[in-house]
């Protein structure tokens, strides 16, 4: 098994590409926490090794998070970890599915919302992933005119995540729906 990393623009944050599937087409899991990594045993693995502070998975790749430490020291545990995970056939989740917390279509959401949805679903979503993260709405208030959206995977936490917000999200929102005045990271 060979397994690439990619840099990321978040320099606390390394993509792993196993090769192979990961969660699938349109499904992630973030675990911004050891805790919230009970729930999967290569999240788990990942957490044991010093200096890991979160973890996501995409659809074909994880991403990891440090806190503290030097990815060439950090580098082989994780590929170890990921490596022995796959090997041995062990689920990804251990129970019930995993979270997606994606963007869903409501038959009560108006139409600004479902074309806000639709185009973080396919143009934001898709470079968001590039890099590692993920991106899922949270809401738009049509009195003021802000979108509210939930960074994740490499994307929480990035010192350029608020360029990403407001040079390219904010701006094609902005672009395609003249209602949209601003977009805020919640």
């Amino acid at each position: 098994m060979f397994i690439q990393t990619e840099s990321t623009p978040n320099p606390a944050t390394l993509k792993f590409l196993p090769g192979r599937e990961v969660m699938g087409e349109g499904a992630v899991a973030d675990f911004p926490t050891h805790q919230a990594a009970q729930r999967s045993p290569l999240a788990r693995a990942l957490f044991e090794t010093a200096g890991v502070s979160r973890v996501f998975f995409g659809s074909d790749f994880i991403s990891v998070t440090k806190s503290d430490g030097d990815w060439k020291h950090l580098k082989p545990a994780i590929l170890g970890a990921i490596m022995e995970h796959f090997t041995r056939g062990l689920p990804l989740i251990e129970e019930g599915a995993p979270e997606t917390d994606e963007a869903v279509c409501d038959d009560d959401d108006s139409e600004i919302v479902l074309q806000i949805k639709d185009l973080i679903e396919t143009r934001v979503r898709p470079a968001v992933a590039q890099d590692g993260g993920d991106i899922i709405f949270k809401g738009f208030d049509d009195k003021t005119g802000i979108v509210f959206l939930h960074m994740r995977g490499s994307c929480a936490g990035c010192p350029s995540s608020t360029m990403t917000l407001r040079n390219g999200i904010e701006n094609m929102l902005r672009h395609y729906i003249p209602e949209v005045s601003a977009v805020e990271a919640v």
